[in-house]
């Protein structure tokens, strides 16, 4: 029996149509095995589409929808990949506001593949160390992150991975980083952050 490390946490896994199956389904099974009670937040209600790279996957119920989602609710953060789902998040000013929400409360993030896309738009990319999928790595250092080539990458309460292959270290960094509760270095990175000139982030749509 795996060990319950989250017993007692509450985990957002936020999400939408066109997320890679595997990159949601596994760390939800490695989650709810370590004992947390995960959610699955969306923009609609009724069920999201998964994708196997460019074929259709199974879909996944959504728990809550987004607007009547509160942060403050939520232990941790888990965002997965596949390209067509973070690109369609990260323009949602409610989707911006929400992930800003756990980097001001310290709360642990998690982020697979193409989702640091997400924490671009959200404005909490810049002065962090992460790695991604390779296609989006430009983007990321265009956003003043520092960007590495790893299998898996902690920076303050932030997990980050590349892509399918390196789910089984990324689920155990997530269970690692998401049972030490609250990090003062995310709160203070983002505070810092925000505090400087054009510091918060900007919705161009």
């Amino acid at each position: 029996m795996a060990e319950r490390r989250l017993d007692g946490k509450t985990v957002a896994i936020l999400a939408t149509d066109g997320f890679e199956e595997v990159e949601l389904t596994q760390p939800r099974e490695a989650l709810e095995a370590a004992g947390a009670t995960v959610r699955v937040v969306s923009l609609k209600p009724g069920e999201i589409q998964g994708f196997k790279h460019f074929d259709r996957g199974q879909k996944v119920p959504v728990d809550l929808v987004l607007e009547e989602a509160m942060s403050e609710t939520f232990d941790a953060l888990m965002l997965p990949g596949g390209a067509h789902n973070p690109d369609r998040l990260r323009v949602e000013p409610k989707v911006q506001a929400f992930v800003r929400e756990f980097f001001r409360a310290g709360k642990p993030v998690a982020a697979i593949c193409h989702a640091p896309w997400i924490l671009i738009d959200a404005g909490v990319a810049e002065g962090r160390t992460l790695t991604s999928y390779r296609t989006i790595r430009r983007d990321l250092v265009n956003a003043g992150a520092e960007v590495v080539d790893r299998e898996v990458v902690v920076d303050e309460g932030l997990v980050t991975s590349r892509q399918p292959s390196d789910l089984p270290a990324f689920c155990a960094k997530m269970i690692e980083e998401f049972a030490k509760g609250r990090h003062e270095g995310q709160a203070h990175l983002f505070a810092e952050h925000e505090a400087r000139p054009g510091g918060s982030a900007v919705n161009l749509m």
